[in-house]
C-alpha cells in the first residue's frame, strides 16, 4: 500500500468539548476490495482520529501484498479488527459482517478511498445524539480539488429520475431539469438538513438505529445499498440527514476491478431496488420493464467515458 499524492488534510486532535457524555463507543467499518493505494492514506485517517475506538476492516480479496500489510496491521494496533478469507462477498454483505463483528454504540461507515478530514465523525456522532430513531447522518463528500461530489445529496431516485440522471439529459434538456437527483450544483445549507438519500461513501448511525431496519439488504452486490437503506430508514419513520460540515474527500474511480463490472453491479442494483419498493401492479410491471434498460445504460456509461477519453 503506497502513499498516494493528493490534497487531502491531516486529521488533527479533536477539542475536548467535542467528547459527548456518556461517552459512545465508536466503530469504523470499512470494506475493501482492489482498492489500490488510496487505501493506506485512508486507513491513516480513520487511526489519527482520536474518536475512533475500533477500525473493522473487512478484506473482500486484496491482492497478497496489501492483504499481508492489512495483516500486519491488525497486528500492530490494538483498535484494528480484520475481517478476511471469505472471499469477494459484495459490499452489502460485507459491510453487515463488519457491523455485527463491531463492538461500538456508534457505528461509522467508510469508503477505503475516503479520506476523513478534521472533526468529521464527531459532527456525524454528535448529530446522532439528539434525534429520534431510526436515523442516518451523511457527510458532505468532496472531490480532491474541495468540489462537492456527485451523489453526496441526492432526492428520491425512481426509475424516470435514475434514466434521466444517468444519461445526463435531466441537465443538458432544461425542461427535465426537475428530474435531477444529484444536488450538488444547489448551495450546501447552513445547517444539517433533511434529504430523501445521502452518500455511502461515509455516513453514521447508532448500532440500534442500524439494527432496526435491518442493516444493509444483502440482496445488492455492489451499489445501490446506500439509497436502499435511506429509503428504508424513512418507510420506518425516521429522517435521512445532510451534514455540510462533516468533510470527507472521496477519490471515486480507484478501484482496480473493471469499470464495466462496476457499472453492470449499478444497473443491477437501481433495477432491483426498483423493483423492491414498486407496490402497485402497474408499478411492478413498469419497474420489470425497464431493468434491462436501467442496466444497458449503466453499463454503457463506461463505454462512453473511455470514447470520449475519460478515465473510468
Amino acid at each position: 500500500m503506497n502513499g498516494i499524492a493528493a490534497p487531502i488534510v491531516a486529521v488533527e486532535p479533536a477539542p475536548e468539548s467535542v467528547f459527548w457524555s456518556p461517552r459512545r463507543r465508536v466503530s469504523v467499518v470499512m470494506v475493501v476490495y482492489m482498492t489500490g493505494e488510496a487505501l493506506e492514506q485512508s486507513v491513516q485517517c480513520v487511526l489519527s482520529d482520536p474518536l475512533v475506538d475500533e477500525f473493522v476492516i473487512v478484506d473482500n480479496g486484496s491482492p497478497g501484498r496489501q492483504a499481508a500489510r492489512l495483516q500486519s496491521l491488525a497486528e500492530r494496533d490494538r483498535r484494528v479488527v480484520l475481517i478476511s478469507g471469505h472471499g469477494n462477498v459484495g459490499f452489502a454483505r460485507g459491510a453487515n459482517l463488519g457491523a455485527r463483528k463491531a463492538s461500538g454504540d456508534i457505528l461509522v461507515f467508510l469508503n477505503p478511498d475516503a479520506f476523513l478530514q478534521p472533526g468529521c465523525i464527531a459532527s456525524l456522532v454528535r448529530e446522532t445524539e439528539s434525534r429520534p430513531s431510526p436515523c442516518i447522518v451523511g457527510g458532505r463528500v468532496l472531490n480532491a480539488d474541495r468540489t462537492e461530489q456527485r451523489g453526496a445529496r441526492r432526492g428520491d431516485i425512481t426509475p424516470m429520475t435514475a434514466l434521466l440522471s444517468l444519461s445526463r439529459l435531466a441537465r443538458k434538456v432544461p425542461g427535465w431539469r426537475r428530474y435531477e437527483v444529484h444536488w450538488e450544483d444547489e448551495a450546501a445549507p447552513e445547517t444539517v438538513a433533511p434529504v430523501p438519500t445521502i452518500s455511502g461513501a461515509c455516513f453514521c448511525m447508532r448500532r440500534t438505529d442500524f439494527d432496526s431496519v435491518g442493516g444493509f439488504d444483502e440482496g445488492y452486490f455492489l451499489h445501490v445499498e446506500d439509497v436502499d437503506l435511506c429509503w428504508r430508514v424513512r418507510q420506518a419513520g425516521g429522517q435521512v440527514l445532510f451534514h455540510p460540515k462533516a468533510e470527507v474527500i472521496h477519490l471515486g474511480h480507484t478501484s482496480q476491478a473493471s469499470p464495466v463490472k462496476v457499472e453492470f453491479h449499478k444497473g443491477l442494483g437501481l433495477a432491483r431496488y426498483f423493483r423492491k419498493r414498486s407496490v402497485r401492479p402497474a408499478e411492478r410491471a413498469l419497474a420489470w420493464a425497464l431493468s434491462p434498460l436501467i442496466v444497458c445504460t449503466a453499463v454503457l456509461r463506461p463505454v462512453v467515458w473511455r470514447l470520449r477519453g475519460r478515465a473510468a
